[in-house]
């Protein structure tokens, strides 16, 4: 009653009347039953043979179109991270004294396309990781995980190859596979709590666990010696002399000079927390439309 009339107020007689209709659709007597038997004082059972069929089935054109949309779900909700996270290092940037012929504008839409492209990056590997599990479950964990693991390496490592081929040098230590892991758990495990049980703010509460889950990974990855977005910037920042980015005014909120490690540890849980509470938002709509479809 709890799962499929959440919040609708309705009586036994509801029940009553499915299994009435599941009985005439499978062509079942409730006095002689094969499929669905009656057990009085306590409910239904399913007493149908179930058996399992052993080798690889190719998943069908439903569960294809259902991971494609809640792949497609989370990226937009990572983008849309990453389009507030943009916005924040943008103005900050902006906010610096610039250079002669360098706008506050361009420095706006620079960090901003770059951080929606990376967010849009990564959600898609998170994203779809998830969704080729199929129902929230433990094993959205290792989904999530497995697709921020691959999508961190491979952008960490072609993000490298081009500043040595372009630039001569790399800035570093950038963000990769181990900190896309950890993000990636984390949002998987923000769908697979937020899944359990039924609630009629289904969908804050899915925010609010996926943005308590995503702030503690982004801690998480920090204090291990990890890098996000703001530090990757930082790291860009420095090693490049002639660059023109400065992220000092985000560490004066905090009290330092420049983007010392309180701005790390604080843009670190804001990053993680926006980008899993928008995901996992994101492919909790994108779920309810598919099952009321």
């Amino acid at each position: 009653m709890d799962e499929v009339w959440s919040g609708i107020p309705v009586t036994d007689e509801a029940l009553t009347q499915c299994i009435k209709t599941l009985r005439r659709q499978l062509g079942d007597d409730a006095a002689n039953p094969r499929f669905i038997e009656t057990v009085p004082k306590h409910g239904y059972r399913f007493i149908a043979p179930v058996e399992t069929s052993e080798g690889f089935k190719a998943p069908s054109p439903a569960r294809l179109r259902e991971a494609l949309l809640l792949g497609g779900a989370g990226t937009i909700g990572g983008g849309i991270a990453g389009v507030i996270g943009g916005l924040f290092y943008g103005f900050a940037g902006a906010s610096q004294p610039l250079a002669p012929g360098l706008g506050a504008a361009s420095v706006l839409l620079v960090l901003l396309s770059i951080t929606i492209l990376v967010a849009l990056t990564g959600a898609a590997g998170v994203a779809f990781g998830i969704a080729a599990m199929g129902r929230p479950s433990a094993w959205s964990i290792a989904g999530g995980a497995a697709g921020g693991l691959v999508v961190g390496a491979v952008v960490k490592l072609l993000g490298l190859d081009a500043f040595n081929l372009l630039l001569g040098r790399s800035p570093g230590d950038i963000t990769g596979a181990p900190e896309g892991l950890i993000i990636g758990a984390a949002a998987g495990l923000g769908v697979w709590l937020g899944s359990r049980g039924s609630q009629p703010l289904a969908r804050r509460r899915h925010f609010v666990i996926a943005a308590l889950v995503g702030g503690c990974a982004g801690l998480l990855i920090i204090i291990l010696g990890g890098t996000l977005m703001g530090g990757s910037l930082d790291l860009l920042a420095t090693q490049f002399p002639g660059s023109r980015l400065r992220l000092d005014q985000i560490g004066a909120l905090f009290g330092e000079s420049g983007f010392g490690p309180i701005s790390r540890l604080a843009t670190g849980c804001v990053e993680c927390l926006l980008f899993a509470a928008c995901l996992v938002t994101a492919m909790t709509i994108a779920r309810k439309d598919l099952d009321a479809g």
